[in-house]
C-alpha cells in the first residue's frame, strides 16, 4: 500500500491578531502538544508562505501555514460507501444535505468510515477539494458529529470558490435551534465573547468576557419557547468558531441540554427531588446528544448570483424531548 506523509495547511483569518506561530498552531491542532509544535518549527516542519520561520514568528492575516506531520497518511483512506443521505436540494453546482446526529462529517483519526464524505464520494464523482482542506471533497464547512442539520456541498470548483469566499467573509446566513437549560434573562440578545481552546482540556472551548484572549465570536439568540426549566432558542451565527454556540450558551449559564462536554448533561435548573431527577434522567435517554440542530442556510448561489434559502424540520429526538417537557407537570412544592 502506497503511503505518504501528511501535510496540513491553514490560511490565517483576515481578522487574526498578531500572535506567535506556536500559539496559533496550538489552538488549531488540539491533539498536538506545544512542545511538539515548537520542535516541529525548529526542525523546519512548519512553513509560512512556503518559507521556514522561527518560533518567535507572529502570524499575520492571510498567512498560509503548512505543517508536515510525522504520522503517515493512508493513500486510500477515503473509500466510497453506499450510505443513504437526506438530500433537501441538488442542482449542477450544490447539494444541500440534512445530516443526522451521530454522523461524522469527514474521515479522521478513529473515524475513517461511515462519514458524510464517504457517502458523498459514493454518490458523486469528481468533487472538488479546497486548498488546505485536502481529503475533504466537497466540504466548505462542517458541524459537530452529534449536531444534526444542514450542510452545503460544493459540486465543482466554481461553487467551491464562491462558497468558501462567502464563509470566509461571514456572509453565509446560518440559524440553529437549541434546547438549553433555563430561560435567558432577555427574549433576545447578542453574545459577543471571544473563544479559545482550554489549556486544561483541548477538546473544550472557553469564553473570555473581557475579549483580551481568544478569537472574536458573535452569536445572536432569540427565545422561541420556555418550558419549565428548559427553553427552545434560535441562534444566528455572525462568526463560525469551533463549538461556538455550545461554548457561548455555557458561558452565559444556559448550557445546551444533554451536552456532556459543556455541562448540559447535569441537572442545571430545578430541584433535585427524586421524581424530578428521574424525569430529567429519562429525558437524557431520549436524546443522548447535545440538543442542537443546524436549521437553515442562506447564501448567494454560485451560478445564479441570487440569494437562496434552505430550512429543515427539527429532528424527532428534539421534538419528542420538547413534547415530554410540555406535558410534565411541575409539583407546586417546586
Amino acid at each position: 500500500m502506497a503511503r505518504e506523509k501528511e501535510v496540513v495547511m491553514f490560511v490565517v483569518d483576515r481578522n487574526q491578531d498578531l500572535i506567535r506561530i506556536d500559539k496559533f498552531l496550538f489552538d488549531k491542532m488540539p491533539n498536538v502538544t506545544r512542545n511538539k509544535i515548537k520542535d516541529g518549527i525548529k526542525s523546519g516542519k512548519v512553513l509560512v508562505n512556503k518559507g521556514p520561520i522561527k518560533p518567535s514568528y507572529k502570524v499575520k492575516p492571510l498567512d498560509k501555514v503548512e505543517v508536515s506531520l510525522d504520522r503517515e497518511k493512508r493513500a486510500d483512506e477515503i473509500k466510497p460507501e453506499n450510505i443513504e443521505l437526506d438530500i433537501l436540494h441538488e442542482d449542477e453546482d450544490i447539494l444541500i444535505v440534512n445530516k443526522k446526529a451521530g454522523m461524522v462529517v469527514h474521515p479522521a483519526h478513529e473515524n475513517w468510515d461511515g462519514t458524510l464524505v464517504n457517502a458523498l464520494i459514493y454518490h458523486l464523482k469528481g468533487l472538488p477539494e479546497m486548498r488546505g482542506n485536502e481529503g475533504r471533497p466537497g466540504l466548505v464547512h462542517r458541524i459537530d458529529k452529534d449536531t444534526s442539520g444542514l450542510l452545503v456541498i460544493a459540486k465543482n470548483e466554481k461553487s467551491m470558490a464562491s462558497l468558501a469566499d462567502q464563509f470566509f467573509n461571514h456572509t453565509i446566513k446560518r440559524k440553529y435551534q437549541a434546547i438549553v437549560w433555563g430561560v435567558p434573562e432577555n427574549n433576545e440578545g447578542t453574545i459577543d465573547v471571544n473563544l479559545r481552546r482550554s489549556i486544561k482540556d483541548r477538546r473544550v472551548v472557553e469564553g473570555f468576557a473581557n475579549n483580551t484572549l481568544g478569537k472574536k465570536a458573535i452569536t445572536h439568540y432569540k427565545l422561541i419557547e420556555k418550558i419549565h426549566y428548559i427553553s427552545l432558542i434560535e441562534c444566528e451565527l455572525e462568526t463560525g468558531r469551533t463549538h461556538q454556540i455550545r461554548a457561548h450558551m455555557k458561558h452565559i449559564g444556559h448550557p445546551i441540554f444533554c451536552d456532556k462536554v459543556y455541562g448540559g448533561k447535569l441537572i442545571v435548573k430545578g430541584n433535585r427531588f427524586t421524581n424530578y431527577k428521574r424525569f430529567v434522567e429519562n429525558s437524557f435517554r431520549i436524546i443522548e446528544r447535545q440538543a442542537l440542530h443546524a436549521k437553515s442556510l442562506g447564501f448567494i448561489h454560485p451560478s445564479t448570483n441570487k440569494e437562496v434559502y434552505f430550512e429543515s424540520k427539527l429532528p424527532e429526538d428534539m421534538s419528542f424531548l420538547l413534547d415530554k417537557w410540555r406535558k410534565y407537570e411541575v409539583p407546586k412544592s417546586y
